[in-house]
């Protein structure tokens, strides 16, 4: 089983080259693909270097800046792999939880995985309440309208047979991308399974970027895509 395993940049310098270590420290065959979203720091060269060092990443680049969505639509129409794994560029999420992500897939049970920070990882950094409770209520809302019973509809980790990961055809240019695949994923009507993962987040200070007018145009992608697609 190969991973394709997608990380979507924008402005990552202090963390990518980290981050990419660890993902090519895990017992899989995988290729990296890294999709520079138009930074403006030294993401590229970064990516250069350890694309230059390492066969199995590929690099492709934004010249303007097309949001997570944007990022992920790219990376998905290049997947070589049987399983797709997304990655963000921070160290939010620990790659060290891929095999957790992929038992159920391993084992024949799901064509998909979310990794849901609230059921009780190995560890998660307590902090940042009403970003917790608009994440609880945003899952909340995306359930109701595609009838899962997700605990973490936001989260990055969602780990996808192939053949899934084509049909998505996403097409969402903003942090909107996460209630957008939920919902596809709902309608194919494919076996979803949740495991619990680890995180660490960051604050504002510390690089987070999403914010409140995110949870807006989540509330209006959930309904959008339910309703009006």
């Amino acid at each position: 089983m190969k991973l394709s395993i997608i990380i979507p940049i924008y402005n990552e310098e202090r963390t990518l080259a980290e981050i990419v270590d660890i993902v090519l420290a895990t017992p899989y065959e995988k290729e990296i693909i890294l999709v520079n979203d138009c930074s403006r720091d030294r993401t590229p060269e970064i990516m250069a270097e350890l694309a230059a060092a390492h066969p199995e990443i590929r690099c492709f680049h934004h010249e303007v800046n097309r949001g997570k969505g944007g990022a992920l639509a790219t990376g998905f129409k290049q997947v070589q792999g049987d399983v797709v794994i997304i990655q963000d560029a921070d160290l939010e999420y620990d790659p060290h939880d891929y095999e957790i992500l992929l038992t159920p897939i391993k084992k024949g049970l799901a064509d998909v995985v979310y990794g849901s920070r609230f059921l009780g990882g190995r560890y998660v950094r307590v902090h940042m309440f009403w970003h917790y409770l608009g994440n609880r209520m945003l899952t909340l809302a995306s359930n109701i309208f595609t009838n899962l019973n997700l605990t973490d509809m936001e989260t990055c980790y969602k780990v996808m047979t192939v053949d899934v990961a084509r049909r998505l055809d996403i097409q969402s240019r903003t942090f909107a991308v996460e209630p957008e695949m939920t919902a596809k994923i709902a309608k194919m009507k494919v076996r979803v399974f949740e495991v619990p993962i680890s995180y660490s987040g960051r604050d504002y200070a510390e690089g987070k970027k999403i914010g409140l007018k995110d949870a807006f145009i989540a509330v209006w992608a959930i309904l959008y895509w339910k309703f009006m697609a």
